[in-house]
């Protein structure tokens, strides 16, 4: 999970230089960079998608837990594990989907970047897959006695 952390921390850094820069060709200069909100919103969204990938490994994303908190211990077990279940459904979705709607658009272009749009949507798979790799190790170690109450 470090080099995804480390990506995002470059990518919110080129994204901040970007939106500087095109602040300062605008607003001192007088003359837009044409490409750089584009590349400003796709940088958001990969942001987003691997942000929330590495949220859910740490645990720190937002989550409801005042049932459970009041269940006996093995019931929070079970329900952990159904959880997770339930999430890698949902990850498999979001993997499969995301693949299938990223080779669809493989011949569209960008427009100000004229890159291929599989490319920027590419994020969607391959947070899905971190997201399942994420979820089976937690599913593994609950059922295993080893999730240290997550």
């Amino acid at each position: 999970n470090i080099w995804v952390e480390k990506s995002l921390a470059l990518l919110g850094i080129s994204m901040t230089l970007i939106v500087i820069a095109q602040v300062f060709f605008r607003y001192i200069l007088n003359s837009s960079l044409f490409w750089s909100e584009e590349l400003a919103r796709y940088l958001l969204v990969w942001i987003t998608f691997l942000g929330a990938t590495s949220a859910y490994y740490r645990g720190i994303h937002p989550g409801i837990d005042i049932l459970t908190q009041r269940l006996a211990q093995p019931w929070q077990k079970g329900c952990r594990i159904l959880v997770y279940i339930i999430s890698l459904g949902f990850f498999t979705v979001m993997l499969y989907h995301g693949s299938t709607f990223a080779f669809f658009i493989r011949t569209q272009i960008s427009p100000a970047l004229a890159l291929p749009k599989w490319i920027i949507f590419s994020i969607i798979p391959f947070s899905g897959a971190l997201f399942f790799l994420h979820c089976l190790v937690f599913l593994l170690a609950t059922l295993a006695g080893n999730d240290d109450d997550r």
